[in-house]
C-alpha cells in the first residue's frame, strides 16, 4: 500500500490537509452519531487541526497519530455527491490510504450499507464495531468474527464512550485489507479502469455521479438503482447471519428516547430544553457574563490601557489613533468584540452543543420541528439556529452550518438577520414596551414580527433558488454525554471559530474607522433625518439610533428612549429598528459565511424592507388615529 503526497494539490481538487511524504492518510468514515469524533480524539490527542474544507462550510478535523495524517470526516449515508457533507468525504476517502469505518452495532442494517460502498471500493479497511454494549442492552448478539470473515477485513468490536478496544482497532490497522467486492461490479470496475484512473471513482462513475465522471470526461453509468439494490440485498444477508436477536423488553433509555418522539411528550421537553438554552447563552452569557467582559473587563480596563499606550506613541487625537485606538479602532473595537462579546458566547453555545449532541437528544429536537420548519423551506434541523438568533444573531449564523444545503443555510441566515432580534437588543425593547404601551402595544409587536417572519420565510423558500432536503437522521439512543468529549469539542471548535473570523472583525474595524475619520457616518446620520421624519414620522433624532444599529443593534433600540414617543411611534421605531440591518459583528459573519454578495443584499434589503414596513405601519397608524 503506497502512500500519497498530498502536499501537493490532488487531481480531485484542493487538499484540504498537507500529508507528509511517506505518511499514511488514516480516514475515518462512518454515519452520523456512531461516535467517530470519541475514536478521532483518542487516535490524535489535542493536538489537531480544524479547518473548513476548500469551497465549503464543512469542517474537518485532522491530526497526527505517530508519522501518520488521521481526518474525521462528516457523517454520512453513503460515499456520493448528495450534499455538502458527502460531497467532502467523497474527495477525502478517494484519496485515502486506509480507512477506519465506524459502525454502531446497533443499527448494523443502516450502517453496513456504507460498509460494503467502501469494499466494492476496494479501499484497505478495519471496521470498529461500535456500542458494542449497546447492543447487548438491547438482545442483539452480533458475531463480530462472522461479520470479518464475510465482509473480509478485520472488525473489532468497541464502546466509544468508555474506550473499549481503541487499542485493538490500533493494532489492527496494519491488517488493514480490501474486502469481499460483489463480484458482479468487480468486472464492471475493472472495464472502465482504462477511462477512471482510481477504483473508487470507477464505482462512482458506475453509480451515476456526475461530478466524478465529469473530471474524467466520462458519462455517467446511471446503475445506482441496480447496484443500491443489490447492495441492500447484500446487507440484509449479512445481517440475518451474524446478528441473533434475543427477546425481551426494551429497557428505560430506550422507552425515554422513543416517548420523546411523541408531541405530547416531546414538544413540552423541547420547550424547557430550549427555555434552558435561551436563558443560558441570551441571558446569562449575553447579558451577564457578556456585560461584564465587554464592559466590565475590556471597555473598563483594557480600552483605556490601550489608548493610554496608543496615545504615548502617535499622539492622544487626529486620524491615526483613531483608526488604532477610537471608538472604532482596530484595537478597541475588534479586540472587544472577539474577546468581551464573541468569546462567552462562542464557549457557551458549543459547550451546550456537545452536550446536547452526545446526550443523543439533538436530533430529537430536529424531528419535532421538523413540519413547522418545513412550512419557511427549511427542516427540523433550523430550530437550533432560529432559537440561539434570539441571543445573538452573530452565533446562531456560525450554527447554520448544520443544515442540509446552502439553500437552507441562507434562508434561516436571512430571516434571522431580518426578523429575529437578538438578546441585548430584546432586553430594551421589552423594557421601551413596558414603560410605553404595556401589555397591548407588546402583543401588537410580537405579532407583527410573526407575521413578518412567516412572510419573509415563505417567499424566500418559493424564490431562493434550489431543493431544501429532508430531514434524514438518526435517533441515537440517549445517553450521559462524557465530560472531557464535551470539552474537548468545545475547545476545538471554539478555537476554529476565532481563528476564521478575526480577521473580518479587523478589518470590519478598520472600515468603521475610516468611515468615522472621513465623516461619512455623520454624513449618513444627516441623509438618514429626511427619512426619518417624512416617512416613518419620527423625530428626526431617531436618525441617530439607526445609524448606532449599524454598530450595536441594541445600541440603535436604547437610541429611541428619550425621544418622547407615543405608543403609536414606539411600535413604528421598535419595527423598523428590528428589521433594520444586522450588526457590524453579524455582517462581518454573514460575509465570511455566505459571502460578500449575501452579505450585501442582506444588508441592502434589511435597510429597504426595514423602511418600507416601518412607513407603511406610520401612515396606517396616522389613518387609524
Amino acid at each position: 500500500m503506497s502512500a500519497r503526497n498530498a502536499t501537493a494539490p490532488s487531481c480531485h481538487g484542493p487538499a484540504a490537509v498537507a500529508v507528509p511524504a511517506g505518511a499514511k492518510k488514516i480516514v475515518l468514515v462512518g454515519n452520523p452519531n456512531v461516535g467517530k469524533s470519541l475514536f478521532f480524539n483518542a487516535f490524535t490527542g489535542l493536538y489537531v487541526d480544524v479547518s473548513n474544507y476548500p469551497g465549503t462550510t464543512v469542517a474537518v478535523s485532522s491530526g497526527r497519530m505517530g508519522d501518520d495524517v488521521v481526518l474525521d470526516t462528516p457523517g454520512i449515508y453513503g460515499v456520493s455527491s448528495f450534499n455538502d457533507e458527502e460531497t467532502v468525504a467523497r474527495d477525502i476517502v478517494i484519496e485515502a490510504d486506509l480507512v477506519v469505518n465506524v459502525v454502531d452495532a446497533v443499527h448494523l442494517e443502516r450502517d453496513l450499507f456504507l460498509t460494503y460502498q467502501l469494499v466494492d471500493m476496494g479501499l484497505p479497511m478495519v471496521v470498529a464495531l461500535n456500542m458494542f454494549d449497546e447492543a447487548e442492552a438491547r438482545g442483539l448478539r452480533v458475531d463480530h468474527q462472522e461479520l470479518s470473515r464475510l465482509l473480509g477485513v478485520p472488525v473489532v468490536p468497541t464502546v466509544a464512550v468508555s474506550k473499549t478496544g481503541f487499542d485493538e482497532v490500533r493494532r489492527a490497522l496494519p491488517d488493514a485489507r480490501s474486502g469481499a467486492s460483489d463480484p458482479v461490479l468487480q468486472d464492471l470496475i475493472v472495464g472502465l479502469l482504462d477511462r477512471v484512473d482510481s477504483r473508487p471513482e470507477a464505482l462512482l462513475v458506475l453509480e451515476g455521479d456526475p461530478f466524478v465522471a465529469a473530471r474524467h470526461g466520462v458519462e455517467p453509468l446511471g446503475m445506482r438503482d441496480e447496484i443500491y439494490l443489490a447492495r441492500r440485498r447484500r446487507v440484509n444477508d449479512l445481517v440475518a447471519r451474524v446478528v441473533e436477536r434475543r427477546e425481551g423488553g426494551l429497557d428505560l433509555r430506550t422507552r425515554l428516547g422513543h416517548a420523546l418522539l411523541r408531541p405530547l411528550i416531546g414538544v413540552p421537553v423541547l420547550a424547557v430544553v430550549l427555555f434552558v438554552m435561551y436563558e443560558i447563552i441570551g441571558v446569562l452569557v449575553a447579558q451577564v457574563i457578556v456585560g461584564f467582559t465587554e464592559g466590565t473587563i475590556m471597555q473598563g480596563h483594557v480600552e483605556p490601557l490601550i489608548r493610554e499606550v496608543v496615545g504615548a506613541v502617535v499622539g492622544s487625537s487626529g486620524p491615526l489613533y483613531e483608526l488604532i485606538a477610537g471608538e472604532f479602532g482596530v484595537l478597541t473595537l475588534s479586540l472587544t468584540y472577539i474577546v468581551g462579546l464573541l468569546l462567552p458566547l462562542v464557549v457557551a453555545f458549543y459547550l451546550l452543543m456537545s452536550v446536547l449532541e452526545d446526550s443523543g437528544y439533538l436530533p430529537r429536537i430536529a424531528a419535532l420541528a421538523d413540519r413547522v420548519m418545513t412550512a419557511v423551506g427549511l427542516n427540523g434541523r433550523a430550530v437550533i439556529p432560529m432559537i440561539l438568533g434570539f441571543g445573538c444573531i452573530t452565533m446562531a449564523t456560525i450554527t447554520t452550518r448544520i443544515l442540509g444545503n446552502e439553500r437552507e443555510r441562507k434562508i434561516a441566515t436571512a430571516l434571522m438577520a431580518f426578523a429575529i432580534p437578538c438578546s441585548a437588543q430584546l432586553g430594551v425593547i421589552t423594557g421601551l414596551l413596558a414603560a410605553t404601551g404595556g401589555f397591548t402595544l407588546t402583543i401588537a409587536y410580537v405579532v407583527i414580527m410573526v407575521v413578518i417572519f412567516g412572510l419573509l420565510g415563505v417567499a424566500m423558500a418559493r424564490y431562493v433558488p434550489g431543493e431544501s432536503t429532508d430531514l434524514l437522521i438518526d435517533l441515537p439512543p440517549l445517553r450521559v454525554p462524557q465530560p472531557k468529549n464535551v470539552a474537548t469539542k468545545t475547545y476545538r471548535k471554539t478555537i476554529m471559530f476565532l481563528r476564521e473570523v478575526s480577521l473580518y472583525f479587523v478589518a470590519g474595524s478598520l472600515l468603521l474607522g475610516v468611515l468615522q475619520v472621513t465623516g461619512a457616518l455623520t454624513a449618513a446620520q444627516q441623509w438618514l433625518a429626511p427619512l426619518t421624519v417624512g416617512w416613518l414620522r419620527l423625530p428626526k433624532e431617531a436618525a441617530t439610533a439607526f445609524i448606532m444599529g449599524f454598530v450595536r443593534r441594541d445600541f440603535g433600540a436604547a437610541g429611541l428612549y428619550g425621544l418622547g414617543l407615543s405608543g403609536a411611534d414606539v411600535l413604528v421605531a421598535l419595527v423598523t429598528i428590528t428589521l433594520f440591518v444586522p450588526c457590524i459583528a453579524s455582517v462581518l459573519v454573514i460575509t465570511k459565511e455566505r459571502g460578500r454578495s449575501f452579505a450585501a443584499f442582506t444588508w441592502v434589503g434589511s435597510i429597504v424592507l426595514a423602511f418600507l414596513i416601518g412607513g407603511i405601519l406610520a401612515h396606517v397608524a396616522g389613518w387609524l388615529a
